[in-house]
Protein backbone atom coordinates (compact mmCIF):
# COMPACT_ATOMS: atom_id res chain seq x y z
CA UNK A 1 0.00 0.00 0.00
CA UNK A 2 1.44 3.63 -0.99
CA UNK A 3 0.53 6.56 0.10
CA UNK A 4 -0.86 7.84 -2.84
CA UNK A 5 -4.07 6.06 -2.30
CA UNK A 6 -6.79 7.09 0.50
CA UNK A 7 -5.36 5.30 3.74
CA UNK A 8 -6.34 3.93 6.65
CA UNK A 9 -4.77 5.62 9.50
CA UNK A 10 -1.55 3.49 9.84
CA UNK A 11 -0.32 3.09 13.85
CA UNK A 12 3.39 1.96 14.61
CA UNK A 13 6.28 1.47 15.72
CA UNK A 14 3.77 0.02 16.82
CA UNK A 15 2.14 -0.12 12.97
CA UNK A 16 -1.64 -0.44 12.77
CA UNK A 17 -4.86 1.22 11.25
CA UNK A 18 -7.23 3.06 13.44
CA UNK A 19 -10.53 1.46 14.23
CA UNK A 20 -13.55 3.56 15.87
CA UNK A 21 -11.76 6.56 17.76
CA UNK A 22 -11.80 7.02 21.29
CA UNK A 23 -13.98 9.89 22.55
CA UNK A 24 -11.98 12.89 22.26
CA UNK A 25 -11.53 13.54 26.37
CA UNK A 26 -9.71 9.76 26.89
CA UNK A 27 -7.77 11.08 24.03
CA UNK A 28 -6.19 14.00 25.53
CA UNK A 29 -5.36 12.30 28.26
CA UNK A 30 -2.82 10.44 27.20
CA UNK A 31 -0.22 12.28 28.83
CA UNK A 32 -1.66 12.34 32.09
CA UNK A 33 -2.26 8.64 32.00
CA UNK A 34 1.87 8.17 31.10
CA UNK A 35 2.62 10.72 33.74
CA UNK A 36 0.23 8.61 36.45
CA UNK A 37 1.92 5.68 35.64
CA UNK A 38 5.52 7.32 35.89
CA UNK A 39 4.34 8.33 39.08
CA UNK A 40 3.43 4.85 40.06
CA UNK A 41 6.54 3.55 39.28
CA UNK A 42 8.67 5.96 41.29
CA UNK A 43 6.27 5.24 44.55
CA UNK A 44 6.87 1.73 43.97
CA UNK A 45 10.57 1.80 43.69
CA UNK A 46 10.95 4.56 46.16
CA UNK A 47 12.51 7.29 44.33
CA UNK A 48 12.66 11.00 45.26
CA UNK A 49 11.25 13.60 43.86
CA UNK A 50 14.27 14.96 41.82
CA UNK A 51 14.59 11.45 39.81
CA UNK A 52 11.05 11.57 39.92
CA UNK A 53 11.46 15.19 37.98
CA UNK A 54 14.06 14.24 35.32
CA UNK A 55 11.85 11.40 34.18
CA UNK A 56 9.05 13.04 33.43
CA UNK A 57 10.18 15.96 31.47
CA UNK A 58 11.25 15.61 27.92
CA UNK A 59 14.92 15.87 27.29
CA UNK A 60 14.34 18.08 24.36
CA UNK A 61 11.52 19.37 22.23
CA UNK A 62 11.38 20.75 18.94
CA UNK A 63 8.16 22.03 17.02
CA UNK A 64 8.83 23.31 13.52
CA UNK A 65 6.75 24.96 10.97
CA UNK A 66 6.23 22.86 7.78
CA UNK A 67 5.19 25.11 4.46
CA UNK A 68 3.82 22.88 2.35
CA UNK A 69 3.27 23.65 -1.34
CA UNK A 70 0.21 21.71 -2.50
CA UNK A 71 -0.34 20.74 -5.98
CA UNK A 72 -2.74 23.77 -6.73
CA UNK A 73 0.18 26.01 -6.38
CA UNK A 74 -1.46 27.58 -3.02
CA UNK A 75 1.00 26.86 0.36
CA UNK A 76 0.00 25.81 3.31
CA UNK A 77 1.72 25.78 7.05
CA UNK A 78 1.62 22.46 9.18
CA UNK A 79 2.79 21.96 12.83
CA UNK A 80 5.55 18.93 12.98
CA UNK A 81 7.05 18.17 16.69
CA UNK A 82 9.83 15.89 17.81
CA UNK A 83 10.08 15.01 21.06
CA UNK A 84 13.09 13.27 22.92
CA UNK A 85 12.12 12.41 26.05
CA UNK A 86 15.59 10.29 27.26
CA UNK A 87 19.02 9.23 25.92
CA UNK A 88 20.66 8.05 28.49
CA UNK A 89 20.62 4.53 27.83
CA UNK A 90 21.34 5.27 23.76
CA UNK A 91 20.02 7.27 20.87
CA UNK A 92 16.57 8.44 20.86
CA UNK A 93 14.14 5.89 18.78
CA UNK A 94 10.66 6.28 17.79
CA UNK A 95 7.84 6.62 15.28
CA UNK A 96 6.48 9.41 12.86
CA UNK A 97 3.20 10.29 13.01
CA UNK A 98 0.76 11.67 10.04
CA UNK A 99 -2.54 12.06 11.54
CA UNK A 100 -4.90 15.28 11.80
CA UNK A 101 -5.20 14.55 16.09
CA UNK A 102 -1.39 15.13 16.81
CA UNK A 103 -0.38 17.68 19.37
CA UNK A 104 2.61 18.25 21.79
CA UNK A 105 1.53 16.27 24.45
CA UNK A 106 0.56 13.43 22.77
CA UNK A 107 3.79 12.98 21.07
CA UNK A 108 5.36 13.89 24.95
CA UNK A 109 3.28 10.72 25.93
CA UNK A 110 4.07 8.31 23.42
CA UNK A 111 8.03 9.54 23.77
CA UNK A 112 7.88 8.76 27.45
CA UNK A 113 6.13 5.22 26.92
CA UNK A 114 9.25 4.11 24.09
CA UNK A 115 11.69 5.23 26.55
CA UNK A 116 10.08 2.58 28.89
CA UNK A 117 9.81 0.53 25.80
CA UNK A 118 13.75 0.21 24.87
CA UNK A 119 14.59 -0.46 28.55
CA UNK A 120 11.69 -2.99 29.21
CA UNK A 121 12.91 -5.04 26.60
CA UNK A 122 16.90 -4.02 27.51
CA UNK A 123 17.51 -2.30 23.55
CA UNK A 124 20.06 0.46 24.00
CA UNK A 125 17.82 3.12 22.83
CA UNK A 126 16.17 5.89 24.69
CA UNK A 127 12.42 7.00 23.70
CA UNK A 128 11.23 9.83 20.88
CA UNK A 129 8.82 10.26 19.18
CA UNK A 130 7.17 13.11 15.91
CA UNK A 131 4.42 14.09 14.13
CA UNK A 132 2.84 16.53 11.91
CA UNK A 133 -0.72 17.34 12.34
CA UNK A 134 -1.95 16.10 8.79
CA UNK A 135 -4.17 13.82 7.01
CA UNK A 136 -2.10 12.49 4.71
CA UNK A 137 -5.53 10.63 3.21
CA UNK A 138 -5.90 14.39 2.12
CA UNK A 139 -2.74 14.72 -0.14
CA UNK A 140 -1.07 13.85 -3.28
CA UNK A 141 2.12 11.70 -2.91
CA UNK A 142 4.10 14.49 -4.22
CA UNK A 143 2.75 16.51 -1.83
CA UNK A 144 3.77 13.91 0.85
CA UNK A 145 6.85 13.95 -0.06
CA UNK A 146 7.17 17.39 0.30
CA UNK A 147 6.08 17.82 3.44
CA UNK A 148 8.38 14.72 4.65
CA UNK A 149 11.49 16.30 3.40
CA UNK A 150 10.74 19.40 4.63
CA UNK A 151 10.05 18.06 8.25
CA UNK A 152 13.25 15.93 8.06
CA UNK A 153 15.03 18.96 6.80
CA UNK A 154 13.75 21.08 10.00
CA UNK A 155 14.50 18.66 12.21
CA UNK A 156 17.55 17.53 10.79
CA UNK A 157 19.58 19.49 13.61
CA UNK A 158 18.43 16.74 16.21
CA UNK A 159 18.08 13.22 14.45
CA UNK A 160 21.59 10.82 13.09
CA UNK A 161 21.95 7.43 13.68
CA UNK A 162 24.02 7.88 17.10
CA UNK A 163 21.33 11.02 17.97
CA UNK A 164 17.30 10.03 17.04
CA UNK A 165 16.52 7.33 14.58
CA UNK A 166 12.80 7.97 13.37
CA UNK A 167 10.29 4.80 11.97
CA UNK A 168 6.85 4.30 10.97
CA UNK A 169 3.74 5.64 12.65
CA UNK A 170 0.27 6.40 12.10
CA UNK A 171 -0.30 7.53 8.57
CA UNK A 172 3.44 6.82 7.56
CA UNK A 173 5.54 3.72 6.11
CA UNK A 174 8.59 2.58 4.25
CA UNK A 175 8.53 5.44 1.36
CA UNK A 176 8.01 7.95 4.44
CA UNK A 177 11.62 6.42 5.49
CA UNK A 178 12.66 6.36 2.30
CA UNK A 179 12.51 10.09 1.93
CA UNK A 180 13.84 10.81 5.47
CA UNK A 181 16.78 8.99 4.72
CA UNK A 182 17.41 10.08 1.22
CA UNK A 183 17.03 14.17 2.84
CA UNK A 184 19.36 12.90 5.78
CA UNK A 185 21.99 11.89 3.10
CA UNK A 186 21.97 14.36 1.00
CA UNK A 187 23.12 16.77 3.58
CA UNK A 188 25.84 14.28 4.84
CA UNK A 189 27.19 13.79 1.61
CA UNK A 190 26.98 10.21 1.65
CA UNK A 191 24.31 7.38 2.06
CA UNK A 192 23.44 7.32 5.82
CA UNK A 193 21.37 4.02 5.69
CA UNK A 194 21.24 3.69 10.01
CA UNK A 195 18.93 7.10 10.15
CA UNK A 196 15.65 5.42 10.36
CA UNK A 197 14.49 2.47 10.28
CA UNK A 198 11.29 0.65 8.88
CA UNK A 199 12.82 1.31 5.40
CA UNK A 200 12.11 -0.77 2.25
CA UNK A 201 14.56 -3.79 1.70
CA UNK A 202 16.47 -2.69 -1.50
CA UNK A 203 17.41 0.19 0.76
CA UNK A 204 18.59 -1.64 3.60
CA UNK A 205 16.00 -2.60 5.50
CA UNK A 206 15.80 -5.71 7.68
CA UNK A 207 13.51 -9.02 6.78
CA UNK A 208 10.74 -9.48 9.11
CA UNK A 209 10.59 -5.63 10.12
CA UNK A 210 6.67 -5.02 8.48
CA UNK A 211 5.45 -7.82 10.79
CA UNK A 212 7.51 -7.23 13.67
CA UNK A 213 4.83 -5.98 16.15
CA UNK A 214 2.36 -8.01 14.91
CA UNK A 215 4.90 -11.11 15.56
CA UNK A 216 5.49 -9.65 19.09
CA UNK A 217 2.08 -9.24 19.97
CA UNK A 218 1.06 -13.13 19.14
CA UNK A 219 3.83 -14.72 21.23
CA UNK A 220 2.62 -12.14 24.02
CA UNK A 221 -1.05 -13.39 23.25
CA UNK A 222 0.08 -17.10 23.67
CA UNK A 223 2.00 -16.74 26.55
CA UNK A 224 -0.72 -14.88 28.28
CA UNK A 225 -3.26 -17.91 27.11
CA UNK A 226 -0.91 -20.55 28.35
CA UNK A 227 -0.65 -18.63 31.85
CA UNK A 228 -4.53 -18.53 32.11
CA UNK A 229 -5.10 -21.97 31.47
CA UNK A 230 -6.33 -21.57 27.76
CA UNK A 231 -5.32 -23.62 24.77
CA UNK A 232 -4.49 -21.39 21.78
CA UNK A 233 -6.45 -23.80 19.35
CA UNK A 234 -10.08 -22.94 19.58
CA UNK A 235 -9.51 -19.95 22.05
CA UNK A 236 -11.26 -16.90 20.78
CA UNK A 237 -10.23 -13.61 19.81
CA UNK A 238 -10.91 -10.03 19.19
CA UNK A 239 -9.00 -7.70 17.20
CA UNK A 240 -9.66 -3.85 16.94
CA UNK A 241 -7.71 -2.40 14.13
CA UNK A 242 -6.59 -4.24 10.90
CA UNK A 243 -3.80 -2.23 9.83
CA UNK A 244 -0.18 -3.35 9.97
CA UNK A 245 -0.40 -4.49 13.52
CA UNK A 246 -4.12 -5.79 13.61
CA UNK A 247 -4.10 -7.52 9.76
CA UNK A 248 -0.65 -9.45 10.46
CA UNK A 249 -1.69 -10.32 14.38
CA UNK A 250 -5.49 -11.79 13.63
CA UNK A 251 -3.00 -14.03 10.62
CA UNK A 252 -0.81 -15.07 12.89
CA UNK A 253 -3.60 -16.11 15.76
CA UNK A 254 -5.13 -17.99 12.76
CA UNK A 255 -2.17 -19.57 12.24
CA UNK A 256 -2.04 -20.81 15.87
CA UNK A 257 -5.74 -22.04 15.85
CA UNK A 258 -7.23 -18.93 17.50
CA UNK A 259 -10.69 -18.48 16.20
CA UNK A 260 -10.40 -14.85 15.19
CA UNK A 261 -14.47 -14.18 15.67
CA UNK A 262 -14.40 -9.58 15.27
CA UNK A 263 -12.28 -7.82 13.40
CA UNK A 264 -12.79 -3.79 13.60
CA UNK A 265 -11.35 -0.68 11.20
CA UNK A 266 -12.26 2.34 11.69
CA UNK A 267 -14.95 1.98 9.31
CA UNK A 268 -16.68 -0.87 10.97
CA UNK A 269 -16.45 -4.11 12.08
CA UNK A 270 -17.26 -7.44 10.73
CA UNK A 271 -18.34 -10.83 13.47
CA UNK A 272 -18.57 -14.56 12.46
CA UNK A 273 -19.49 -16.77 14.68
CA UNK A 274 -18.61 -19.93 12.11
CA UNK A 275 -16.69 -22.76 13.73
CA UNK A 276 -13.33 -21.53 12.14
CA UNK A 277 -13.93 -17.69 12.82
CA UNK A 278 -13.36 -15.05 10.40
CA UNK A 279 -11.31 -16.45 7.28
CA UNK A 280 -8.63 -13.37 7.88
CA UNK A 281 -6.40 -14.11 4.24
CA UNK A 282 -10.01 -13.54 2.72
CA UNK A 283 -10.78 -10.40 4.89
CA UNK A 284 -7.05 -9.16 3.72
CA UNK A 285 -8.09 -9.86 0.43
CA UNK A 286 -11.26 -7.85 0.42
CA UNK A 287 -9.60 -5.01 2.42
CA UNK A 288 -7.28 -4.83 -0.35
CA UNK A 289 -9.83 -4.32 -2.87
CA UNK A 290 -12.63 -2.01 -0.75
CA UNK A 291 -10.13 -0.49 1.44
CA UNK A 292 -12.61 -1.65 4.97
CA UNK A 293 -13.76 -4.64 6.72
CA UNK A 294 -17.27 -3.18 5.73
CA UNK A 295 -19.01 -5.63 3.11
CA UNK A 296 -16.60 -8.69 3.61
CA UNK A 297 -19.25 -11.38 2.71
CA UNK A 298 -17.65 -14.01 4.86
CA UNK A 299 -19.10 -12.50 7.89
CA UNK A 300 -21.84 -10.36 9.98
CA UNK A 301 -21.55 -6.84 10.10
CA UNK A 302 -21.21 -5.55 13.80
CA UNK A 303 -21.24 -2.34 15.82
CA UNK A 304 -17.02 -1.22 16.09
CA UNK A 305 -17.62 -0.41 19.56
CA UNK A 306 -18.76 -3.85 20.45
CA UNK A 307 -15.79 -5.75 18.99
CA UNK A 308 -14.50 -4.17 22.61
CA UNK A 309 -17.14 -6.25 24.67
CA UNK A 310 -17.52 -9.74 23.00
CA UNK A 311 -16.84 -12.28 24.99
CA UNK A 312 -14.01 -13.95 23.69
CA UNK A 313 -10.77 -14.84 25.60
CA UNK A 314 -8.19 -12.35 24.04
CA UNK A 315 -9.21 -8.91 23.10
CA UNK A 316 -6.22 -6.93 20.88
CA UNK A 317 -7.10 -3.56 20.72
CA UNK A 318 -4.08 -2.70 18.30
CA UNK A 319 -5.62 0.91 16.68
CA UNK A 320 -4.92 4.30 18.94
CA UNK A 321 -4.63 5.56 22.35
CA UNK A 322 -7.59 5.41 24.73
CA UNK A 323 -10.23 2.94 23.31
CA UNK A 324 -10.72 1.40 26.48
CA UNK A 325 -11.86 4.10 29.20
CA UNK A 326 -14.20 4.84 31.71
CA UNK A 327 -16.86 4.74 29.87
CA UNK A 328 -16.77 1.23 28.31
CA UNK A 329 -14.37 -0.62 30.38
CA UNK A 330 -17.35 -2.64 32.81
CA UNK A 331 -18.13 -4.22 29.71
CA UNK A 332 -15.25 -5.89 28.36
CA UNK A 333 -15.90 -9.31 28.36
CA UNK A 334 -12.43 -10.48 27.52
CA UNK A 335 -10.38 -12.26 29.50
CA UNK A 336 -6.70 -11.04 28.23
CA UNK A 337 -6.20 -7.68 26.94
CA UNK A 338 -3.21 -7.48 25.21
CA UNK A 339 -2.17 -3.76 23.83
CA UNK A 340 -1.25 -4.00 20.24
CA UNK A 341 -1.69 -0.44 20.12
CA UNK A 342 0.28 2.39 22.42
CA UNK A 343 -1.83 3.32 25.57
CA UNK A 344 -5.22 1.94 24.95
CA UNK A 345 -6.30 1.73 27.72
CA UNK A 346 -6.82 4.59 29.93
CA UNK A 347 -5.69 4.79 34.02
CA UNK A 348 -9.67 4.41 35.30
CA UNK A 349 -10.31 1.74 32.60
CA UNK A 350 -6.70 -0.20 33.69
CA UNK A 351 -8.60 -0.02 37.81
CA UNK A 352 -12.21 -0.92 35.93
CA UNK A 353 -10.58 -4.01 33.93
CA UNK A 354 -8.24 -5.26 37.52
CA UNK A 355 -11.60 -5.31 39.77
CA UNK A 356 -12.67 -7.71 37.39
CA UNK A 357 -10.18 -10.10 36.51
CA UNK A 358 -9.40 -9.30 33.01
CA UNK A 359 -5.33 -9.70 32.56
CA UNK A 360 -4.01 -6.48 30.77
CA UNK A 361 -0.66 -7.27 28.97
CA UNK A 362 0.71 -3.52 28.49
CA UNK A 363 1.62 -1.77 25.32
CA UNK A 364 5.22 -1.38 26.35
CA UNK A 365 5.61 -5.24 26.66
CA UNK A 366 2.63 -6.58 23.95
CA UNK A 367 4.01 -4.44 20.97
CA UNK A 368 7.52 -4.03 21.47
CA UNK A 369 8.05 -6.38 18.29
CA UNK A 370 8.26 -3.74 16.19
CA UNK A 371 11.08 -1.62 17.97
CA UNK A 372 12.98 -5.09 18.36
CA UNK A 373 13.74 -5.39 15.13
CA UNK A 374 13.92 -1.53 14.06
CA UNK A 375 16.93 -2.00 16.39
CA UNK A 376 18.30 -5.49 14.38
CA UNK A 377 17.60 -3.54 11.28
CA UNK A 378 19.81 -0.58 12.96
CA UNK A 379 22.84 -2.94 13.54
CA UNK A 380 22.35 -4.83 10.20
CA UNK A 381 22.64 -1.37 8.85
CA UNK A 382 25.69 -0.48 11.03
CA UNK A 383 27.22 -3.71 9.79
CA UNK A 384 26.24 -3.46 6.18
CA UNK A 385 25.18 -7.01 6.61
CA UNK A 386 21.68 -8.78 6.28
CA UNK A 387 20.50 -11.57 8.88
CA UNK A 388 18.13 -14.12 7.25
CA UNK A 389 14.20 -14.04 8.25
CA UNK A 390 14.82 -16.87 10.74
CA UNK A 391 17.43 -15.36 12.56
CA UNK A 392 15.17 -11.89 12.89
CA UNK A 393 11.96 -13.91 13.85
CA UNK A 394 14.09 -16.84 16.24
CA UNK A 395 15.62 -13.55 18.27
CA UNK A 396 12.59 -11.15 17.94
CA UNK A 397 10.89 -14.65 20.00
CA UNK A 398 13.46 -14.83 22.45
CA UNK A 399 13.40 -11.14 23.17
CA UNK A 400 10.09 -10.77 23.81
CA UNK A 401 9.57 -14.23 25.73
CA UNK A 402 12.30 -12.85 27.85
CA UNK A 403 10.71 -9.94 28.51
CA UNK A 404 7.73 -11.52 29.51
CA UNK A 405 9.02 -13.89 31.93
CA UNK A 406 10.73 -11.14 33.68
CA UNK A 407 7.47 -8.71 34.02
CA UNK A 408 5.62 -12.20 35.41
CA UNK A 409 8.12 -12.90 37.97
CA UNK A 410 8.00 -9.45 39.01
CA UNK A 411 4.29 -8.74 39.09
CA UNK A 412 4.13 -12.10 41.10
CA UNK A 413 6.90 -11.54 43.86
CA UNK A 414 5.32 -8.09 44.44
CA UNK A 415 1.63 -8.79 43.80
CA UNK A 416 1.15 -5.94 41.57
CA UNK A 417 -0.31 -5.67 37.95
CA UNK A 418 1.75 -6.76 34.55
CA UNK A 419 1.77 -2.67 33.89
CA UNK A 420 2.80 -1.36 37.30
CA UNK A 421 5.27 -4.50 36.57
CA UNK A 422 6.40 -3.52 33.25
CA UNK A 423 7.09 -0.12 34.38
CA UNK A 424 8.88 -0.13 37.21
CA UNK A 425 11.50 -2.59 35.97
CA UNK A 426 11.97 0.11 33.01
CA UNK A 427 12.19 2.87 35.19
CA UNK A 428 14.26 1.35 37.29
CA UNK A 429 16.53 0.69 34.30
CA UNK A 430 16.36 4.19 33.31
CA UNK A 431 17.48 5.34 36.48
CA UNK A 432 20.17 2.88 37.04
CA UNK A 433 21.65 4.52 33.44
CA UNK A 434 21.19 7.90 35.23
CA UNK A 435 23.26 6.99 37.95
CA UNK A 436 25.78 5.45 36.45
CA UNK A 437 26.51 8.33 33.80
CA UNK A 438 25.95 11.26 36.73
CA UNK A 439 24.80 14.50 35.97
CA UNK A 440 26.90 17.06 34.19
CA UNK A 441 28.09 19.21 34.96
Amino acid sequence: MTLASPLPVIHAETGTAAASPAPASTRDNTLADAQAQLADAIALLGYDAGIHAMLAAARRELTVSVPLRRDDGSTQVLTGYRVQHNISRGPAKGGLRYSPSVTLDEVRALAMWMTWKCALLDVPYGGAKGGIAIDPRQYSLAELERVTRRYTSEILPIIGPQQDIPAPDIGTDEQTMAWIMDTYSVTQGHTVPGVVTGKPLSLGGSLGRPSATSRGVVHIAGAALERAGISAHGATAAVQGFGKVGRDAARFLAERGVRVVAIADQYGAVHSSAPAGIDVEALARHVDEEGTVVGFAGADPLDPAEVLELEVDLLVPAAVEGVLHEGNAARVRARIVVEGANGPTTREADRILQQNDVLVVPDILANAGGVIVSYFEWVQANQSYRWEARDVEARLGERMLAAWAGVTTHAAELDITLRAAATSLAVARVTEAHRLRGLYP
